[in-house]
């Protein structure tokens, strides 16, 4: 697991932080003494009550306190470092064990029982560690109230329990790094199901492997209250989250359990087991015939080919006979992860990845090591989990090449499901290249027509030739009048041929095997692969027929143009590039101008472009913007446009982007 040393919260090093923000000078204790710094009345004074009771020690080094939750104290010497804060009267009690600094507080989640005492802990200059994808709940949680709906509520997930105040972050707790701090090494491991962005941090304290459980579990065989576990009008995706994150954490063995809720107990397997056996048992009651997550299994297709169809979208791992794997895909855990984290994922960032299927691969099927991951296509439900391969498992991560710059420059363009995170690409593959990977032969093709970015890969496997088609077809429902199916996502780049050319390259290849994207694989049938090909050559005949343009691609592909790069960042007074790139579809050249229309007080050089796109190609004019040194603070993402003349005719602004801009 990556290691870091509990900073880089917008690139801070921990030493800089301390030098200055103070690093947590503890104040007398008295508030209100000259000790405490003049800030706190700004940053918000604890609440009129506290807790009766005072530390209690757990072991050598470590204390909790029963306050708004449990705050546990880890102590090294005169320092200290906090699981929780709640109210902050822990700041008061310090020095009866001896601690003069506290050097941080780690969130295990954002809800205000853990920290409703923060802004003391601003005022104290302590820097506040939270978990990756609830840092927006911290920073933000001004915003997050502005916007967050109360009437038709159907999304009934308990965020409402969020600070009502914004509190500046100095680091994020990233999932299945290891926060570091004097002896002391806890492991982040994430378990949502309390929260969404939950974690637990589990290492060795005075001899024993601790597990710092958050609301996860409050004592054996029992949870803090059931609501926090409903996040959507009737769903008990919670329940399924929770039952996965416990055998997850029971998986890593911990000897001592500290709950944010509930008493510290020892040798907790048998209360974790017996907790998600009574989760269990309500789930099935409730919910007869759903599956949960955690008994998702992978199962052989052929000796060498694994497919796992149950997550949110199929991946397959072919596995060699080193025991090395190439996955095809490798999405969330299962279709409640992605469409929840999904949901959940603030704007301009990430959702959340749990890793799956693994130990299975590892337990049952030979696998060593994941050696390539290979997406079908650019989409998030298929490439969630491949950050977290090149990061925790080394993996190579390879493409069909019109994929390389959607997966290293995600901000560059709108097109649908795009994942919020950079993918350093390996190696690329053009159209109708062949590789040898082990003791396996493979083709990449471009198989457009779910999107322009997705190929279909060909291997022969064990006998079968098997071809790996994304989300480029699928069997047709129960009841249809034919076998075959596929979909139709215009903000995915859409031409007229693309699902032809799609099917052309598959049935070229003449499979005996398919392994779509979603779904079980299939067999191939060369009558019912034929067939969809001339439904496909039907819908090329009403995309000609319904649309109005002469070149009816224009009314297929939303972003025939568009700025590039789509989502901008920028800071006051700085200058950025951009493009307006325009695909031409007409059999002759398109002459264009085009001029920027930015926000109040920017500047664009030029202020008018003008470009001549060549017949049936691509075309691009660029801009150099300039944002004024006082921008206000209050506007952190702006939109603009481009305002469009083509062939002597005002479209008028087709074409837009957005800047974020850092205002801190």
């Amino acid at each position: 697991m990556r290691k870091h040393d509990h900073s880089d919260a917008h690139g801070v090093d921990r030493r800089d932080f301390f030098r200055t923000a103070g690093a947590g000078l503890l104040a007398s204790g008295v508030p209100g003494s000259a000790a405490e710094p003049a800030s706190t009345a700004l940053a918000g004074r604890p609440g009129r009550f506290a807790p009766g009771g005072g530390l209690t020690q757990i072991s050598p080094n470590l204390f909790v306190l029963r306050d708004t939750c449990r705050v546990y104290v880890l102590r090294n010497g005169d320092r200290a470092l906090l699981v929780d804060f709640g109210s902050g009267h822990v700041l008061k009690l310090l020095g009866q064990i001896g601690v003069t600094r506290v050097e941080a507080i780690l969130h295990t989640h954002h809800h205000r029982d853990q920290a409703q005492g923060d802004a003391r802990a601003v005022a104290e200059r302590i820097p506040i560690h939270v978990p990756a994808h609830e840092r927006h709940l911290f920073e933000d949680a001004e915003n997050f109230w502005r916007n967050r709906r109360v009437f038709h509520l159907y999304r009934v997930r308990n965020d409402f329990f969020t600070l009502t105040r914004n509190v500046p972050v100095a680091g994020v707790l990233r999932d299945y790094e290891t926060f570091r701090w004097g002896p002391y090494e806890l492991l982040v491991y994430p378990t949502p199901g309390h929260t969404l962005g939950s974690i637990s941090l589990v290492g060795a304290v005075d001899g024993r492997k601790v597990a710092f459980s958050g609301d996860l579990i409050h004592s054996p065989g029992r949870v803090v209250n059931l609501y926090e576990l409903q996040y959507d009008y009737a769903d008990a995706a919670g329940v399924d989250f929770a039952i996965f994150s416990l055998t997850k954490l029971r998986e890593l063995g911990p000897q001592l359990v500290c709950p944010s809720h509930g008493e510290p107990f020892a040798e907790p397997d048998a209360g974790i087991r017996d907790l998600v056996g009574k989760m269990k048992g309500w789930y099935e009651s409730y919910s007869p015939g759903s599956r949960l997550t955690i008994e998702n299994r992978p199962f052989a297709v052929t000796p060498h080919l694994v497919c796992a169809h149950q997550t949110t979208s199929s991946f397959y791992a072919l596995i060699s006979d080193s025991g090395k794997a190439l996955f095809v895909d490798y999405g969330s855990a299962s279709g409640n992860y992605f469409s929840q984290m999904n949901a959940a994922a603030p704007v301009g960032d990430r959702m959340r990845f749990v890793e799956h299927t693994i130990p299975e691969l590892q337990a049952r099927h030979g696998l060593r090591s994941v050696d390539v991951a290979m997406p079908s296509h650019m989409h998030d439900d298929h490439l969630n989990g491949f950050p977290h391969l090149a990061r925790h498992h080394r993996a190579k991560i390879w493409c069909l090449e019109n994929m390389v710059d959607v997966l290293e420059t995600p901000r560059g363009y709108n097109l649908g499901c795009i994942l919020a995170e950079p993918i350093r690409v390996d190696r690329s593959f053009r159209h109708g290249e062949s590789f040898r990977w082990e003791e396996f032969e493979l083709t990449v093709v471009h198989s457009p027509g779910h999107t322009e970015y997705q190929m279909a890969l060909f291997a022969e496997i064990d006998g079968a030739r098997v071809a790996f088609t994304g989300d480029a077809l699928f069997p047709a429902a129960a009841g249809a009048p034919y076998q075959l199916r596929h979909n139709l996502i215009y903000r995915n780049w859409v031409e007229n041929d693309s699902h032809l050319r799609s099917m052309k390259t598959i049935l070229d290849y003449e499979p005996t095997l398919v392994a779509p994207g979603h779904g079980k694989p299939f067999l191939a049938n060369k009558a019912d692969l034929e067939d969809l090909h001339d439904r496909l050559l039907k819908q090329q005949g009403y995309f000609r027929a319904v649309i109005a343009d002469a070149d009816c691609d224009f009314g297929l592909n939303p972003g025939w143009a568009r700025l590039y790069p789509y989502q901008m960042e920028a800071k006051p007074g700085s200058s950025l590039a951009v493009e307006l790139r325009v695909r031409n579809y007409r059999s002759k050249p398109m002459v264009m101008e085009a001029a920027l229309v930015l926000p109040p007080g920017w500047k664009a050089v030029p202020e008018v472009a003008a470009l001549t796109i060549p017949a049936k190609g691509d075309g691009a004019a660029g801009f150099t913007m300039t944002i004024p040194a006082t921008w206000d603070r209050t506007r952190p993402r702006v939109a603009l446009a481009a305002d469009v003349v083509a062939d002597g005719q005002y479209l008028g602004e087709i074409a837009e982007g957005v800047v974020d801009i850092a205002v801190q």
